[in-house]
């Protein structure tokens, strides 16, 4: 994601870079213009700006570039998480599985019906060897 990311800020910084160059040098040459020059001059630099502006939109607006990107590189992911959640929620009898990181306010959750370790056990996670290794377990929020 940091790849793409980083691309298109470089690609946009430098349209709009392009953009200011070209404000400066109507600036400079504004009072040798004649009034015909400057409106030209004038809507070149528009253009530009809504071309950066429209490219900026696209990439990182509501469902941009990136916003897609995301989701596509996010989907396999997620589909296996929800596959192991749907596995544990079939052996264990369960009729829902909540999500303890997401805005949904839980006033209290008794740790008996933590399942996180049943999940990541049913992606292939082994806790066990995070625990060898680390010396610790890291538990990944539901």
């Amino acid at each position: 994601m940091d790849k793409y990311s980083e691309k298109w800020v470089i690609d946009i910084q430098a349209k709009y870079a392009e953009l200011e160059k070209m404000r400066q040098q109507f600036q400079q040459e504004e009072i040798l213009l004649t009034a015909e020059m400057k409106r030209e001059r004038q809507k070149a630099i528009d253009d530009k700006e809504a071309e950066v502006k429209e490219l900026n939109n696209k990439v990182f607006g509501m469902n941009g570039l990136l916003f897609l990107k995301k989701k596509e590189i996010m989907k396999s992911i997620l589909d296996d998480i929800y596959k192991a959640c749907e596995k544990v929620a079939r052996q264990k009898q369960l009729m829902f599985l909540f999500d303890k990181a997401s805005d949904m306010s839980m006033i209290y959750t008794d740790p008996r019906h933590d399942y996180t370790d049943y999940v990541m056990e049913a992606l292939g996670i082994s806790l066990k060897e995070d625990k060898n290794q680390n010396n610790q377990v890291t538990k990944p929020k539901k």
